[in-house]
């Protein structure tokens, strides 16, 4: 019983030993069971000798455990950063160019003065019924720039007399078509009249008798010098035609001529009228509109006044020193297109 007791005590002492090594509780038991042993070979013996054969090492393997370390499982916070992407750049390659060697240039026409006409009168306009501008002489060349849709009128440059100046094709020698270049409208700049002596024509009437249409107005005192007498810019309707009837130094050369009877018929779509001028040697007037009857008309209708304002000009000579520049003068050739005279529009 007292083996029990003894044993119990041993027994009681490991289990208070909590705070031991594994290897130390190890060596512990095996020595009590070795004493154990002991009493119970010799139950007489009143000594206890602890004489351990052999010591007992536990050893404890336990499986190696994993290094861990601590990783960031937050989830990272993404802020979107907008992106501009330059879109691609269109490279165009120009087609390939040939080049023409030679291409054709326009050269104007010239002309040459006659020599069956050794004077010849550049006019101020496509008539002779404006203005005498200068004479030329047989030989003389020039450069065409334009010519009248109304009839064979050419607008040129004279290279002798470094002048611009309207001449009649006939008695001129002509190089080149001058189909190809362009019409110049008889809306053209004519010299103007600076002086303060005279004035455009006042009373101005018009009075229908059938187709027969007069225009008449008071006379214009000038001196004798000066007086180149009136010009009428008229466009009238006959046959069916839109004809333009330019009247001046021809018809009205002097103060004293001042009537003109025009034949204006049925028949056209544009209606007729006119605008007239006084005339001096230094230039025209302000133009005055013709108030036209039209047919059936009972009343005689009158202009006093001017209707419109002189056009801003380079006031000439009896002999121009220096040239009046082209109006609107081509720089390049543009084929025309040949409209009918019952087209054109009256001034």
């Amino acid at each position: 019983m007292k083996k029990l007791a003894w044993l119990f005590s041993i027994l009681i002492f490991l289990a208070t030993a909590c705070d031991r090594t594994n290897a130390q509780v190890g060596t512990m038991v095996a020595s009590a069971l070795t004493g154990t042993a002991a009493i119970e070979s010799d139950p007489s013996s009143s000594t206890l000798t602890f004489t351990p054969s052999s010591i007992f090492t536990a050893t404890l393997d336990f499986p190696p455990v994993e290094s861990l370390t601590s990783t960031d499982t937050s989830t990272p916070s993404y802020t979107p950063t907008e992106t501009q992407t330059t879109p691609p750049t269109a490279t165009i390659t120009p087609p390939s160019t040939q080049t023409i060697a030679g291409s054709p240039t326009f050269d104007y026409p010239t002309v040459t003065v006659d020599q069956k006409f050794p004077h010849y009168r550049c006019m101020w306009g496509p008539s002779q019924e404006y203005l005498w501008g200068w004479d030329l002489i047989a030989g003389d060349t020039g450069i065409v720039y334009g010519r009248s849709p109304y009839n064979g009128w050419l607008y040129v440059q004279m290279t002798r007399v470094n002048k611009y100046c309207w001449i009649g094709p006939l008695g001129l020698d002509v190089s080149g078509d001058v189909k190809r270049v362009g019409y110049k409208d008889k809306n053209f700049a004519l010299p103007f009249s600076m002086t303060n002596f005279y004035a455009a024509p006042t009373g101005v009437k018009a009075t229908r008798d059938g187709d027969q249409v007069t225009v008449s107005w008071n006379k214009v005192w000038m001196t004798l010098d000066d007086d180149r007498g009136y010009f009428l810019d008229v466009f009238v309707c006959q046959n069916g035609n839109y004809v333009w009837m330019p009247e001046g130094s021809v018809a009205l050369p002097d103060q004293y001529h001042n009537s003109f009877t025009f034949t204006d018929q049925k028949g056209c779509s544009q209606p007729s009228g006119g605008k007239l001028y006084t005339v001096e040697k230094h230039g025209y007037t302000s133009p005055v509109t013709v108030p036209w009857p039209a047919f059936g008309a009972v009343a005689t209708a009158t202009v006093t006044t001017p209707t419109s304002t002189p056009p801003t000009s380079v006031p000439p000579t009896s002999e121009p020193t220096t040239a009046l520049p082209p109006t609107a003068m081509p720089t390049t050739a543009v084929p025309p297109t040949d409209t009918p005279i019952g087209t054109q529009t009256p001034p």
